[in-house]
């Protein structure tokens, strides 16, 4: 009988001995991931950006491959594997890569590319004119393609403006007495593919009958039809995107913008028509702010945007919302650099971000891609093209690729690069050399 009762007592004890253990091994399994958390936390810079508690911060690139964003060697980043396309080309015969000089003395002008995915193809919108851009009878044209890289012959998406057309004594000129189109991007709005063109004067930048018109895509007879005026006295940078809200939210520029400043448009539920502006106070007091654009951040309810600066800071600017777009913090100079160009980005399916731009201070070359996994901070930065004047990109994510359309050659070629998401994962920034 004893021998029994010991051997009992010797189960209980290796059971609660082995329950003990347990016990242990969890607590220290979650006090290290406590601890991993809160040293990934700590390990965030003093600077950090947040949308409420520090929506002033600076920091924008981040890493131990460079030492000052404008000393960066730009032109030898990593280089990211892509498919090309050439999809309109109006340089003048015999030249390849024009010159500014070159191209304001012949060919035309191919600007303000915008792309998108709708009814199993891909559609493809820009600025076409005479001569440099936004003159006197510019028109805006499109074209289609099945999978990104084989496209169709470019087509009129408008007609030209009235009185404005090749037999106008204004055509490819800059006067207020002709007017020009400019492209806006692609609206799918209720199952209706939407295609944006800004309409005004072609004296400057801009006329005061600035309107923003929005065409519908009839795919019975094949051809857009006009939908109507979406906002008189406005020209958006890119098209608009949903809010969590579920309200549609675009940048505004007005014609007088240089001295107003830049605003929002939010609304387009009730009607494509319907909207209210809202201004961003401060976008003139430290900078001439040019082509803002925004997305959500990760948090699912702030905004972030972001701000060319006209007064060759050489850096972008941005600002914060915490109300749906209504209101945003000042603008504050960021140490992201800036050719001074038009840029473009958005968040991937994956949760990451990423930013298409000309980050060269000093030209419009290379253009480049940054990716960040929340939205405020980039930590690496590859290389799309290069070699010669690049600009004015905008990026999709499709079937597991990003679709890049952009204006090569001095604004005289239509282009899209096809990047597989995958060869992202790849890249990886090679340390500072000491």
């Amino acid at each position: 009988m004893g021998n029994r009762e010991n051997i009992k007592v010797t189960t209980l004890n290796m059971k609660s001995i082995k329950k003990h253990y347990f016990k242990v091994f969890i607590a220290l399994f979650f006090f290290q991931i406590i601890g991993c958390s809160q040293k990934n936390e700590n390990s965030k810079p003093e600077d950090y950006p947040d949308p409420v508690n520090n929506p002033s911060s600076k920091l924008m690139l981040m890493g131990d491959w460079f030492a000052l964003p404008h000393d960066i060697d730009f032109d030898n980043l990593p280089k990211i594997p892509s498919s090309h396309a050439l999809v309109s080309d109006v340089t003048a015969e015999g030249v390849n890569h024009p010159t500014f000089s070159e191209a304001k003395k012949s060919g035309g002008v191919n600007q303000h590319s915008y792309i998108t995915f709708y009814q199993d193809k891909y559609w493809l919108m820009w600025s076409d004119g005479p001569g440099v851009e936004d003159r006197v009878g510019q028109v805006v044209k499109y074209a289609t393609s099945a999978d990104g890289l084989i496209w169709s012959e470019p087509d009129f998406l408008t007609s030209y403006p009235e009185g404005a057309g090749p037999d106008s004594e204004h055509y490819n000129t800059r006067t207020e007495k002709g007017k020009r189109w400019i492209s806006r991007g692609f609206w799918q709005r209720d199952g209706e593919l939407l295609a944006l063109a800004s309409l005004d004067e072609a004296a400057g930048f801009f006329g005061p009958s600035l309107e923003l018109w929005a065409y519908i895509w009839n795919g019975k007879s094949n051809s857009w039809e006009e939908k109507g005026i979406v906002y008189k006295n406005a020209i958006n940078n890119f098209p608009p995107k949903l809010l969590p809200s579920g309200e549609w939210l675009m940048s505004r520029r007005a014609y007088d913008y240089k001295e107003s400043g830049i605003e929002f448009l939010l609304g387009g539920i009730k009607g494509f028509d319907q909207w209210e502006s809202y201004p961003v106070t401060g976008s003139t007091t430290e900078m001439d702010p040019e082509e803002p654009y925004w997305w959500v951040l990760p948090d699912g309810k702030n905004l972030m945007a972001l701000f060319r600066d006209n007064r060759k800071s050489g850096y972008l600017y941005r600002a914060f919302s915490v109300d749906n777009g209504q209101t945003w913090s000042n603008p504050v100079k960021t140490n992201f650099p800036d050719a001074r160009s038009k840029f473009n980005g958005l968040r991937m399916s994956d949760g990451r971000y990423v930013l298409v731009s000309n980050p060269h201070p000093e030209r419009r070359d290379p253009l480049t891609l940054a990716i960040s996994d929340d939205g405020m901070v980039f930590t690496k930065m590859g290389f799309l093209t290069g070699g010669r004047h690049i600009d004015y990109p905008h990026v999709i994510e499709q079937d597991g690729h990003l679709l890049i359309a952009f204006a090569g050659s001095v604004k005289q070629k239509i282009e899209v690069l096809k990047v597989k998401i995958s060869d992202l994962d790849k890249l990886e920034m090679p340390p500072l050399k000491k």
